[in-house]
């Protein structure tokens, strides 16, 4: 990202916050199962984010019920 130019935040089409922070809330548990997935899949990828994503998995994981 170092050749990008910075993101322009006022330019950008965001939703109001106010609109989208009750909806954003909660995660159904099979999202959130989906989301552990995912990111377990990226985490066993060895990249440069694999340790802040296992970090992530590891804490979502923690949170959530197992699915069996």
């Amino acid at each position: 990202m170092d050749d990008c130019d910075p993101l322009d935040l006022d330019a950008a089409d965001f939703a109001p916050g106010e609109d989208t922070a009750e909806r954003l809330a909660l995660l159904t548990l099979e999202e959130a199962h989906d989301l552990l997935r995912l990111l377990q899949a990226v985490a066993g990828e060895d990249g440069p984010l694999s340790p802040d994503v296992d970090r992530w998995a590891r804490e979502i994981a923690g949170r959530i019920p197992s699915e069996n």
